[in-house]
């Protein structure tokens, strides 16, 4: 069994199974991290991991899991941005009992012309 060494931010070093940890990379960024729970404290510790680390510890037969940026991000903004005031009232409207209604003509008469 492969153990690997990590270092918890309360405890110092402990040492690891491979199926005690696991990478997380973004397919888009390539930015990764790898997660593991502390054996010692119980903490859930989360790290950035370089490409080298990232195939030393999946060469120890670390999971790696693939995850990808939310589409939303690459949708195109219409509009100003929403101000706190935007929130207070989109708050107080979902209060009343015909808050769908009203939220539907609202964006009815803001949708472009097709």
């Amino acid at each position: 069994m492969t153990v690997i060494r990590v270092t918890c931010g309360g405890c110092g070093d402990v040492e690891l199974s491979a199926t005690e940890m696991r990478v997380r990379r973004c397919v888009e960024t390539g930015h990764a991290t790898y997660v593991f729970t502390c054996p010692d404290c119980h903490m859930v510790e989360v790290r950035t991991a370089e490409d080298h680390v990232v195939e030393v510890l999946r060469s120890a037969g670390v999971t790696c899991a693939e995850w990808q940026l939310p589409a939303e991000l690459a949708e195109s903004r219409i509009g100003p941005p929403l101000t706190h005031d935007d929130l207070l009232d989109f708050h107080d409207m979902l209060r009343s009992s015909d808050w769908f209604s009203s939220l539907e003509s609202l964006t009815r008469t803001t949708e472009p012309d097709r």
